[in-house]
């Protein structure tokens, strides 16, 4: 359930390339990705971070801590719409957000993104992880699954024609981890 080693090296370096300063990650667990955005960031950056699970974050915060970075992350704990539709209601947030990562539940990616949209500035930058998800998005239907593996599949598949149909974004799929696939916001 944890960002791949290859993938928290990409998005550190994604970040440095873009000069992130202000971003989101939805989805945290044990914090891996959350510690590859913080060491990224300039001293002053911002990640907002939310879990619906508190006692997983604080798992990894002591890494997070040795590391110094810690003063970096607001984490909330709790579902990520609210906060979002929150975000959303105050103008001054729209376009304020650099980069932002979400690795939660699949079946709310599309919502996620709705908001998301809005709320990262032109030029920045989503990451949707396990949008390969098992590989599953290209087997045929009638391939066998595992349970939760063929539940999710049709969100991460909706999710996949959503980005590649929404003209406010530009989009790279990469098969780092469990696929990630990147959006830029041109619009």
């Amino acid at each position: 359930m944890t960002t791949s080693a290859d993938e928290g090296q990409f998005l550190n370096m994604l970040l440095k390339l873009v000069n992130a300063k202000n971003t989101m990650e939805i989805g945290v667990y044990t914090g891996y990705s959350l510690l590859a955005t913080a060491l990224a960031l300039p001293d002053d950056g911002k990640i907002l971070a939310m879990d619906i699970n508190r006692e997983n974050y604080e798992l990894g915060l002591p890494v997070i801590q040795k590391a110094g970075v810690a003063h970096k992350i607001d984490f909330r704990e709790g579902p990520a719409l609210p906060v979002l539709d929150l975000l959303i209601q105050d103008e001054k947030n729209h376009g304020s957000f650099d980069f932002i990562f979400v690795d939660a539940d699949k079946d709310n990616y599309l919502n996620y993104h709705k908001r998301l949209v809005e709320l990262v500035k032109v030029g920045g930058v989503i990451g949707y992880d396990n949008t390969l998800w098992n590989g599953s998005v290209v087997a045929p239907p009638d391939a066998p699954l595992r349970k939760y593996v063929r539940y999710y599949r049709d969100f991460v598949l909706e999710l996949n024609k959503a980005l590649a149909a929404d003209p406010r974004i530009e989009i790279c799929m990469l098969p780092v981890g469990d696929g990630v696939t990147i959006c830029r916001r041109i619009k």
